[in-house]
């Protein structure tokens, strides 16, 4: 089944190239092409694409405004950061707002098309140098843990394996569930420790076990 991707970009060039690289790939497809913020929100909800590559720095707005406004409207997309911009504060604010990748901009197209295959299984890629920066926050920064109560012992479960680094579709081969079944747990999951995305998941469960 192919993943079907929308680009939004504001740099035609790039955009293009994307799209040219991505469709000569076999499993998967992009199905729309936006080169601004507004006419990203207007169009995504009804197209709801299994992922999303999408620039912060757009001629209209940031990409992190359209993902807040989208991310409950369309739940199963994933957002991959990819941009010029590596500051902490646009990291962060991305992770906050939704993002599951962050790429920076530069990196080769392999390293893009596997991250794209890997957010569709439930991965959280990011380039070398974001993922330090993130591992770093945290180190400095530890939130306060709640929700853990509220869990089931089945997401409980989930989120342990999720902290193992295994993707979605080996969790459900492994507790012999369905795919959309895992994903509804991790959605519970989310909602109930306060989070966006795996990094705060996995990472509010490693300090409980401190």
């Amino acid at each position: 089944m192919s993943i079907s991707i929308a680009i939004v970009e504001d740099e035609k060039n790039y955009n293009n190239a994307l799209k040219k690289v991505i469709n000569y790939q076999k499993d998967m497809k992009v199905v729309a092409q936006f080169f601004d913020g507004n006419d990203a929100i207007t169009n995504l909800p009804d197209i709801s694409p299994d992922v999303v590559m999408m620039d912060i720095q757009l001629q209209d707005m940031l990409g992190i405004e359209i993902i807040e406004k989208l991310r409950k409207e369309i739940p199963g997309t994933q957002f991959i950061m990819c941009t010029s911009f590596d500051d902490d504060e646009k990291i962060f604010n991305s992770l906050k707002a939704g993002a599951m990748g962050y790429l920076v901009k530069g990196e080769s197209m392999d390293k893009i098309l596997a991250s794209i295959r890997d957010v569709y299984q439930g991965g959280a890629p990011m380039s070398f140098s974001i993922a330090r920066r993130v591992l770093n926050h945290f180190e400095k920064k530890l939130p306060e843990i709640k929700g853990f109560d509220e869990l089931t012992e089945r997401e409980k479960e989930i989120l342990e394996l999720l902290s193992q680094g295994l993707l979605y579709k080996e969790i459900a081969d492994k507790k012999f569930i369905s795919i959309d079944t895992v994903k509804k747990h991790v959605g519970n999951i989310y909602r109930k420790l306060h989070v966006n995305n795996k990094v705060e998941a996995v990472n509010k469960f490693n300090q409980s076990k401190n």
